[in-house]
């Protein structure tokens, strides 16, 4: 974990995952500003294909083109193992130092940062300060999961690829921490792993929870490196003691459709929350339309509270769980229209006020 772990406690604290619908950057903007108050976050904005979580971290990967509609690593040409060295002297030069990253491949481009460089301009001349920021980065697993070469193999089981694509990910994860953590706020950056979901099926059956904690760790190691917090957010189940005993600061999960199943791993949470880790509960569906659209903010809470009885005894108390809660949706709003992406922000603006004052009377 980080050292910074202990400095800053959300208290039940409200943000969101990442992604939004909007079109119109300033509205984006906006929102996240006017209702995420104490940790607002850089929006995606999946209307952009630049801005989608499977193409926004991508540049600067080399031997990676578009061909024929699809995004894929070349990896016969000739010149491919002539760009790996280029790719590994700038991947020295930077982390060493001796680069700065805002010179190197390891940035967001002007298209891909639209958004991102717009909230930094907006967090400067925010006032009052919120309490906390957040970002997000793509996980090197479902990214590597989610790339080919042109021999339709998965990025995930080529070394080679899977190397550079961690490591590119690690260093534009400090980037981007660096940049938020400007502001002087405590700065949280989230690791997006929703394909986590399908860790120990047969379709990753050669993947082990080794690997998985490997590439993790060197993405955490970057965050912490430049004094940011590192979450993980996955939107379904998944195997969670990959997580528990690990770098990781805080551990987001969808508690609306998945808590009983995160809730058979309680010791382990235990042990997570003494040493002062973070829980991002995701209370607010956004994956079920019809979910969505029959929940409010009582239902939602009183769901909640069932929840954090089920954990409460000797060893967890309902203080400690408050103090180290944070309140998110289960997933990013991408996929929502314009208005129920605005019914979710609010929703888990909502719960987040009515437990704060429930905790302060």
């Amino acid at each position: 974990m980080s050292e910074n772990i202990d400095k800053w406690h959300p208290h039940g604290a409200a943000t969101l995952i990442g992604s939004l619908p909007h079109k119109d950057h300033h509205r984006a903007l906006d929102l996240v500003f006017h209702q995420m108050v104490e940790i607002p976050v850089w929006p995606q904005l999946s209307p952009y294909v630049s801005e989608q979580m499977m193409v926004q971290f991508n540049e600067g990967l080399p031997g990676l083109v578009r061909r024929d509609n699809r995004t894929l690593f070349i990896t016969s040409d000739p010149s491919f193992e002539e760009e790996l060295l280029r790719f590994y002297e700038e991947y020295l030069a930077a982390s060493d130092g001796e680069l700065p990253l805002e010179q190197s491949r390891f940035r967001l481009g002007d298209d891909t940062g639209r958004t991102f460089f717009a909230f930094l301009d907006r967090l400067e001349r925010q006032q009052p300060s919120p309490a906390a920021v957040k970002g997000q980065i793509t996980g090197p697993f479902t990214l590597t999961a989610g790339l080919k070469d042109e021999k339709d193999q998965l990025a995930l089981y080529d070394p080679r690829l899977r190397d550079v694509v961690v490591k590119t990910l690690a260093l534009k994860a400090q980037w981007q921490t660096e940049l938020l953590a400007r502001s002087g706020l405590p700065t949280i950056v989230f690791i997006d792993e929703p394909a986590l979901a399908g860790f120990g099926s047969s379709a990753f059956i050669s993947v082990s929870a080794e690997d998985i904690g490997t590439m993790l760790d060197e993405v955490v190691c970057h965050i912490h490196r430049a004094g940011g917090l590192a979450g993980i957010h996955v939107c379904a189940n998944t195997d969670w003691s990959l997580f528990f005993g690990g770098s990781l600061d805080v551990i987001n999960f969808d508690a609306y459709g998945y808590f009983e199943r995160f809730a058979l791993y309680r010791q382990e949470l235990v042990s997570f929350v003494e040493r002062g880790g973070l829980v991002a509960w995701g209370i607010v569906p956004t994956l079920d339309v019809d979910n969505l659209e029959q929940e409010n903010s009582e239902s939602l809470l009183n769901r909640w509270r069932q929840q954090v009885e089920q954990l409460v005894d000797k060893d967890l108390s309902w203080e400690r769980i408050f103090q180290q809660a944070i309140i998110t949706p289960t997933c990013g709003c991408g996929t929502l229209t314009e208005t129920l992406a605005e019914r979710v922000i609010a929703l888990t603006c909502q719960i987040s006020e009515q437990i704060r004052l429930e905790f302060k009377s």
